[in-house]
């Protein structure tokens, strides 16, 4: 902000050495004071940084405190010793008026660059929270990254378009948030998981691309990078194939990186298959800041746990170099404790230690130990972890976590470093908990041409054109490649189980559109709130939303969820079950 005004002339953090000897106004809450007699320094904060005030004791001031909204008067001098830390380090304003705009009561919390509350706190109180220079940053990186792809996609003839809100429940991958209807007694609206069929019907209505800041929801239990609302960038394309679709949003990846900080990303990014990941990483959104790979257990090993009286199918191997000092008898046994919940009944340790095999699962080996060593890749110091299951996708999962959690004990994870990558050539299916197929990804997705006749036979081996976005371990962004032969829709609704009637009822208006000319086409969602999290270095979702849930899905600021009057009720024909008995 430039323009002066009524208020202010500057904003607080402009001023530098260039405005020595201005007259400025200034307004602002005061960060902190310093009371030293004859001299009386404040710490004025406003949105754009901290500014010091010199106040002698010629001018008579009201009594101030923290977070006072103070107008000030006075002129810009250069400090006799300047302070390196802050941006205005260099220069003071010697205050000649100063006047309370609006007092403060006692803070409960701390609002300063570090404060003293607990999550509760700051979700209560989220107005004084967002005052603090951490979260004002926060929240203007995540307005930068908006901006940048406001304006990328605009120049490649990305329209901006508006999907509706209040919208038709369908199958998805969470509960949806129902709306009752007041005109249609017992029929419900759905609040969007995403604008799925919304954007590809813009396809069919010709608009070609389509882009949307869009707000989702999904009634689904939280963690540190889910909320309950979130935000996508989304994207829809017509007529480009998967690779040129792809190159495109990696540009567009890759503008937001230099635009919002300065940071060049190498292109084209990688591109990994999930069988390859999952089998390497144990993920299919790896952390790629490091290697740390999973390995396939060489045959002295399987041998040595068959002698072990292990009879499971899949054996797999983490190697940790030079970690017999870090690899402690209590990090392996707190490692145990975290993977016997998941599936795993214990963890081997194998180390080469003077050239030999150590630990309690050596005597398995008998004089085999330089094989084992020359197999896994292993140097003097280095650790072993192996573990076996009976379920190669649940071994490779736990490992994976259990990679993470080596490379945080080792500290070879890299600062202020992004390892950016596609993931590709998903399955089409999975399995629920009943052994029924389901969509990976989501019914929509389009298999791989050359996958399609399997569909009759094999569907579990059906590849689809689906890719996510993967930045150091956290899926930024995912979509895929979309069916636009309505047949072959129909195909994929049967084969998840839906009768014609059930297709007709859930999807009928949707696949009717098919008949008449539909384009191929093929889009991604960006989660805005992850790409904010990525860029600003925070492993909490809550810190990158302005007014955020907390874990219990409850608004600690407004009180929501609440209960509403028998009135409000009443006009859409509902009452609440009384659940005390």
């Amino acid at each position: 902000m430039n323009n002066p005004s009524h208020f202010r002339s500057h904003p607080n953090g402009s001023l530098r050495l260039d405005h020595v000897g201005e007259h400025v106004r200034l307004v602002g809450w005061v960060q902190r004071k310093r009371n030293l007699g004859s001299l009386l320094f404040i710490d004025l904060r406003d949105y754009s940084g901290i500014i010091q005030l010199l106040i002698d004791e010629e001018t008579i001031v009201p009594d101030v405190k923290s977070e006072y909204l103070i107008s000030v008067e006075g002129r810009v001098q250069a400090k006799a010793v300047p302070n390196k830390a802050l941006a205005t380090g260099e220069v003071e304003v010697k205050v000649s008026r100063l006047e309370v705009i609006n007092a403060s009561d006692p803070l409960p919390m701390i609002v300063d660059e570090v404060t003293d509350a607990g999550e509760d706190i700051r979700l209560k109180y989220r107005y004084l929270d967002l005052r603090r220079t951490p979260m004002q940053e926060t929240l203007r990186t995540r307005s930068k990254i908006m901006n940048v792809f406001h304006r990328f996609l605009e120049h490649h003839q990305f329209v901006n378009v508006e999907t509706p809100l209040l919208t038709l429940s369908t199958p998805g991958g969470a509960r949806d948030f129902l709306v009752p209807s007041r005109l249609h007694p017992g029929s419900f609206y759905a609040l969007p998981q995403s604008p799925q069929i919304y954007k590809q019907l813009l396809m069919i209505g010709g608009l070609d691309r389509y882009y949307q800041i869009a707000r989702c929801f999904r009634d689904e239990d939280l963690r540190a990078d889910r909320q309950p609302d979130f935000t996508q960038i989304d994207v829809e394309a017509s007529f480009l194939t998967q690779d040129e679709f792809l190159s495109l949003m990696e540009e567009a990846i890759a503008t937001v990186f230099f635009e919002v900080k300065g940071i060049t990303l190498p292109r084209p990014f990688p591109r990994l298959n999930y069988a390859d990941a999952m089998e390497r990483y144990g993920s299919d959104k790896p952390d790629l800041r490091f290697d740390l790979p999973i390995q396939k257990a060489p045959l002295v090993l399987e041998e040595a746990y068959e002698k072990a009286g292990f009879k499971q199918a899949f054996t797999r191997v983490l190697v940790l170099p030079k970690a017999l000092a870090t690899v402690t008898r209590k990090i392996l046994d707190e490692w145990t404790v975290f993977v016997k919940p998941l599936g795993l009944k214990g963890l081997v340790l194998l180390k080469q230690e003077g050239g030999q095999l150590t630990g309690s699962f050596a005597k398995y080996f008998e004089q085999n130990s330089p094989q084992l060593f020359s197999s896994l890749g292993m140097q003097e110091g280095d650790v072993a972890l192996a573990a076996t299951h009976d379920d190669r996708i649940t071994l490779l999962s736990i490992l994976g976590l259990l990679r993470l959690k080596a490379a945080t004990l080792l500290r070879v994870i890299p600062e202020k470093t992004f390892a950016v990558a596609w993931m590709t050539d998903f399955p089409l299916f999975d399995h629920n908990e009943k052994g029924q197929l389901v969509s990976a990804h989501h019914p929509f997705t389009r298999p791989k041409d050359e996958h399609i006749s399997l569909l009759d036979t094999q569907p579990e081996a059906v590849i689809a054109q689906a890719y996510d976005l993967v930045i150091n371990g956290y899926e930024a962004g995912g979509g895929s490649m979309r069916i636009y032969d309505r047949a072959l829709q129909r195909r994929i609704f049967e084969l998840l189980g839906m009768d014609e009637a059930a297709i007709e009822r859930k999807f009928g208006w949707f696949i009717q559109a098919f008949q008449y000319g539909t384009p191929p086409h093929g889009g991604i969602a960006f989660g805005l709130d992850r790409l904010t999290m990525i860029l600003t270095g925070t492993d909490n979702i809550k810190d990158v939303i302005a007014f955020p849930k907390n874990l219990k899905m409850v608004g600690l600021l407004e009180g929501t969820p609440n209960t509403v009057d028998a009135q409000q009720l009443d006009d859409v024909h509902m009452e609440v079950k009384n659940n005390e008995e």
